[in-house]
């Protein structure tokens, strides 16, 4: 038997989010209950409400920045118990069978299900964390550890594995030089655990407006890219670079701030086609990479991570009504960093 739960959706393309109820199903055997205390602002959430990315089913609620607490669990649920602190991020489901998931990487099963605008096993529409209550397969639920504080942890469920999975895959760490692009939502998380890896920290940014939020939150050093001396100042400088922008950006000036084998890892979509000059990769074995998101398996590493070392987004906490000015503030980047929605006011 299906619950109706209070939610904020977007009814169309582009319209202003506005109070509903959705449904969510009965909880199966193998499903946890989770009553969500708070749900993270995502640009990819704007995107998609927009119509800009996949096709867009409306309505649409958003959200797969998850934190919350179990309600109640299924007769054959052995990973949480009723009580238990959990997340949910940006997938509800995986096949387990495919090659990407065989490999631990369930991020890019291509039978996967997204948790909200896409469509669950039993044909029906799934919904994302604007809502008070969400219904999930234990498999694709996150244990959040006590250390971690409980708003700053629903960002984490996506900008932060976004950062941490390629950091530990292209090795950030002891003597490792890591520069982070962008100072944003995912930038100031990737500083953060770059930093606690042990990397040698450096933020590029367009100005130096958050240089001092930079430098307290683990970077070495900052730098200007609307400076056009600091490229040429740079040079050679870094192991990998890992770009967190959405814009597109000169890929041949910030390849030669590569060392030999050094790597550029792009998580940012921008919605136009960019280019390279394959002399920059090759002068110096380079390499321009991309990432999205993480396994449930390193989002969980990731959790742990950051409750050993005290990491949490830096977020405004903000009601549901509030949702579409941030939405416009997101776009006019005026957040530091992440908004999160408090759940008690859907």
């Amino acid at each position: 038997m299906t619950t109706q739960v209070r939610a904020y959706a977007a009814p169309a393309a582009g319209a202003p989010l506005a109070p509903t109820t959705v449904p969510r199903r009965a909880v199966g055997e193998h499903d946890v209950l989770i009553e969500i205390r708070y749900s993270g602002i995502c640009h990819s959430d704007i995107h998609q409400v927009r119509d800009e990315w996949r096709p867009g089913s409306y309505p649409m609620v958003p959200g797969h920045e998850i934190v919350g607490v179990v309600t109640s669990a299924g007769s054959a649920v052995t990973r949480h118990r009723a009580g238990d602190r959990v997340g949910i991020g940006c997938f509800v489901f995986a096949c387990g069978k495919c090659e990407a998931c065989l490999a631990g990487l369930d991020q890019y099963c291509r039978n996967g299900t997204a948790t909200y605008n896409d469509t669950g096993a039993d044909g029906e529409p799934t919904y994302g964390g604007y809502s008070t209550h969400i219904v999930a397969h234990e498999d694709f639920v996150l244990s959040v550890p006590e250390g971690i504080d409980y708003a700053g942890a629903a960002p984490l469920l996506c900008a932060g594995i976004t950062l941490y999975s390629p950091l530990r895959h292209w090795g950030a760490g002891p003597g490792k030089k890591v520069a982070i692009v962008g100072m944003g939502g995912l930038g100031h998380v990737g500083v953060k655990l770059a930093h606690a890896m042990g990397a040698e920290v450096t933020v590029l940014s367009q100005t130096l407006n958050k240089k001092e939020d930079g430098l307290r939150l683990g970077a070495d050093d900052f730098h200007a890219t609307g400076d056009p001396e600091t490229f040429g100042k740079l040079a050679g400088r870094f192991d990998l670079i890992v770009n967190t922008v959405s814009a597109n950006l000169d890929f041949d000036a910030y390849l030669r701030m590569l060392r030999i084998d050094g790597t550029m890892v792009n998580l940012g979509l921008p919605s136009e086609a960019g280019s390279v000059r394959i002399s920059s990769l090759v002068g110096g074995r380079k390499s321009l990479a991309g990432s999205m998101i993480g396994g449930i398996a390193e989002t969980q590493e990731m959790l742990d991570f950051c409750a050993e070392h005290g990491i949490a987004a830096e977020v405004e906490l903000i009601k549901a009504d509030e949702i579409n000015a941030a939405y416009e503030r997101v776009m006019a980047s005026d957040v530091r960093y992440r908004f999160v929605i408090d759940a008690k006011s859907f």
